[in-house]
């Protein structure tokens, strides 16, 4: 089979979507929790990909898509911030973008890998924490992490479905 063999979409393989480097790209339209629409479907706003911002920028930015309720694209700031920002806070950004990645897990209805992947962002943001201070960058983390291991057991538990914005957690407190 070439580059220009069928798809099941009936799309070619040369027409398949790529960025100007040539990796695959899904330009497809997504709902409020990053799954893919039909193309042709309205979906909500991309976030774009690569955005330098400053980490309060970030975490305000988060934040505002966490209380609308699209945790997936709020997961893709914090990753800009984790690829962008200075090494020592990597894992600081990389445990966010894991708690925003367990919300969308668990207001999708994936239980289990909702409830692992809050786990495991708490475990890394607490780690990370030890080391440095409670509010990096205005953010809560001890209120942040006790959301997240309180979520993942009532996910666990079925306490029922998860609204992703009614859920999310308060980055900055009771801010």
């Amino acid at each position: 089979m070439g580059s220009t063999d069928s798809t099941s979409t009936g799309r070619t393989a040369a027409a398949r979507d790529r960025d100007t480097e040539g990796r695959a790209r899904n330009a497809r339209p997504r709902d409020g929790l990053g799954r893919p629409l039909p193309y042709g479907a309205e979906g909500v706003p991309r976030q774009p990909e690569g955005v330098v911002r400053r980490p309060e920028e970030s975490v305000a930015e988060a934040q505002r898509l966490l209380d609308a309720g699209r945790p997936f694209h709020a997961h893709e700031v914090f990753e800009d911030a984790w690829k962008s920002g200075p090494e020592r806070e990597r894992e600081l950004w990389r445990g966010l973008a894991q708690l925003a990645v367990g919300l969308t897990h668990a207001a999708r209805g994936n239980a289990t890998g909702g409830a692992r992947l809050l786990r495991r962002g708490a475990g890394a943001v607490e780690e990370w924490a030890a080391g440095a201070e409670d509010r990096p960058h205005g953010i809560d983390l001890p209120g942040v992490i006790a959301w997240a291991r309180e979520l993942a057991g009532a996910v666990e538990r079925g306490d029922g479905p998860v609204d992703a914005g009614a859920r999310a957690p308060r980055l900055r407190g009771t801010s």
